[in-house]
């Protein structure tokens, strides 16, 4: 289903191997928390799409991991940015800007974090809707207003 989808926005995006089911279980205890039902079923038909510009649409479960435990983690960040524990990030545009579902509260709804600016804001419904308007807009600003 999410490949399909994927290709009807983009016919020429990038697909991995499934990611084991085994795999996205370890990923949640070592975040500490639930994978959005969409992005774990996504996940399990391919870790990681591949969009326009060989940018990392959605990032292998991997680099999920790393990325958010960087962002919760790190004192820096802590110093520089308001939180990140309510964003699960799970993709970017290839120029420092990162996109996450926001999961306090819970919601399917999609934000972008610019990297510049430490704004968060919304940019699609659901992932469905951030797969369709990233893939098919293409390039790394599809989301600025």
């Amino acid at each position: 289903m999410w490949r399909e989808t994927a290709s009807q926005a983009f016919p020429g995006v990038g697909f991995r191997e499934p990611a084991p089911a085994p795999e996205l279980a370890e990923a949640e205890r070592r975040l500490g928390r639930e994978i959005p039902p969409e992005l774990k079923q996504l996940l399990l038909e391919s870790n990681g799409v591949i969009g326009q510009t060989s940018v990392d649409t959605v990032w292998a479960i991997d680099q999920i991991v790393e990325q958010n435990r960087v962002f919760w983690s790190d004192p820096s960040f802590a110093r520089l940015y308001m939180p990140f524990d309510a964003l699960l990030f799970f993709g970017d545009n290839g120029g420092g800007d990162h996109f996450a579902f926001v999961q306090r509260p819970q919601r399917p709804d999609i934000f972008v974090w610019e990297h510049e600016t430490d704004s968060r804001r919304w940019v699609a419904g659901d992932l469905r809707d951030y797969l369709g308007r990233s893939l098919r807009e293409g390039g790394d600003g599809w989301y600025q207003l």
